[in-house]
């Protein structure tokens, strides 16, 4: 059988928040109709509050707070609740493979969950996916690891993988949070959600092993992972010159604003030039293309 070639990136000099999503967002946006599959690990240069697309910045994030503590604010491309990045591997997932994930939200995101579980077991760990989303997670403003949801990664009852996904098509992005160590009390603060802190069920690697783990060596596991779960060969993929000037764009223009951070306002894609990029052109912006909302936790909205 023949394995699968990935492209992979691997960044272990951790990044601020608006870059960080413009990167996620311009490998999905750089998909085309050919089958490529890029996952990408990466950090967080400082404590950062990252909101689901669709949230409404004054119900869920704590801006004074964030403002005089020096956490960074940034807002996804895909859904879900409030997440704070911290000391955590970050991991994504960009694909317009079919065959390999299905043509559904929720076939791919199991199928990344599952890969996800072979690099939690790499460590000894015996993660399970979590069975129906509790009704008042869905509805609630809790932060995203307050409780595990459906397809969920969760160790003994807590979460320790949070993740959402967008996608058009076949075309999606899938990124997610895997925690390092935990930050309860920081999250606590960002958050407006003010509700019983026993419900806050999350858990970290550090956490769960009793010992302190690295970046390089949680990645590790996960590559292997997915690698031994999709029979998969990755290969090391670095952004050329002018994928980073669009990168850098994409960055200046939408990520770094109050207007998508704060506000949510929507970013017209079309007054930016498209760049040639290694899989085909970039894809800023198509007529009648129908878009998923992002999905977290197997929920079905934000």
């Amino acid at each position: 059988m023949t394995k699968k070639k990935w492209r992979l990136i691997v960044e272990h000099v951790p990044a601020g928040g608006a870059w960080n999503m413009a990167v996620d967002e311009y490998l999905f946006r750089s998909l085309t109709d050919e089958p490529v599959t890029t996952v990408r690990f990466y950090r967080w240069e400082r404590p950062t509050a990252s909101l689901g697309f669709g949230q409404t910045t004054a119900k869920v994030v704590d801006l004074e707070f964030c403002r005089r503590s020096g956490v960074d604010v940034v807002r996804r491309p895909t859904g879900g609740k409030l997440v704070l990045h911290d000391r955590e591997v970050t991991y994504a997932v960009v694909s317009s493979d079919a065959e390999t994930f299905t043509t559904t939200l929720g076939g791919s995101y199991q199928w990344i969950s599952q890969g996800l579980v072979k690099g939690l077991e790499a460590f000894g760990l015996k993660p399970v996916l979590a069975g129906e989303t509790p009704r008042d997670y869905v509805k609630g403003t809790m932060p995203c690891f307050s409780q595990p949801a459906r397809n969920e990664i969760e160790l003994n009852g807590r979460k320790i993988i949070g993740s959402a996904q967008k996608r058009i098509g076949n075309r999606f992005l899938q990124h997610g949070s895997i925690p390092l160590a935990g930050d309860e009390d920081l999250l606590r603060e960002v958050s407006l959600w003010k509700g019983d802190p026993s419900k806050i069920l999350m858990t970290s690697l550090s956490e769960a092993l009793g010992r302190p783990v690295a970046f390089a060596e949680a990645v590790d596991r996960f590559i292997k992972g997915f690698a031994s779960f999709g029979g998969i060969v990755f290969e090391p993929f670095a952004f050329g010159k002018e994928e980073r000037e669009a990168i850098e764009d994409l960055c200046r223009r939408k990520y770094s604003t109050d207007a998508w951070t704060i506000d949510g306002r929507e970013f017209d894609f079309s007054t930016i030039r498209s760049r040639p990029t290694a899989s085909g052109s970039l894809l800023f912006s198509k007529p009648g293309a129908k878009l998923e909302r992002a999905k977290e936790n197997g929920s079905k909205g934000t």
